[in-house]
């Protein structure tokens, strides 16, 4: 068996673990943890000139911010809500710049952006089960 195929199938099992056993919380987190990855493999691949590669790492970090987006409460009509369905758009639409662009300065924009974001929430305390 090809070794990086087996370390893909060992990931992926992995990942499916977690997303099984994991709450509500934990899966935006993930979600965005998932999102800044693929950003900074997309600028890596910016800098090795992999155009290929680029375009479809970016692609997947827009589809994960497009998740999270499409997980608001749009109907709480929370001025939060909405500001950070109107930021996740932003932020979509700046990695499809970066991406035409080939621009590693835009993806450090996202990327802080949305680690802003995900400190917000990682600061939310989420009460575990009690025994």
């Amino acid at each position: 068996m090809n070794p990086m195929l087996a370390l893909r199938q060992y990931q992926k099992i992995g990942a499916q673990a977690q997303t099984s056993e994991a709450s509500p919380h934990r899966l935006v987190q993930m979600l965005m943890e998932g999102g800044l990855d693929r950003i900074a493999q997309a600028k890596g691949a910016m800098e090795r000139k992999d155009i290929a590669n680029k375009g479809v790492l970016i692609s997947k970090a827009i589809g994960i911010i497009g998740g999270l987006r499409e997980g608001l409460d749009l109907e709480n009509q929370a001025a939060s809500v909405t500001e950070l369905d109107s930021l996740y758009t932003y932020m979509m639409k700046r990695l499809a710049e970066a991406n035409a662009k080939t621009d590693p300065k835009i993806l450090d924009e996202v990327a802080d952006l949305l680690s802003t974001v995900k400190e917000g929430w990682d600061a939310i305390a989420v009460p575990g089960p009690q025994f």
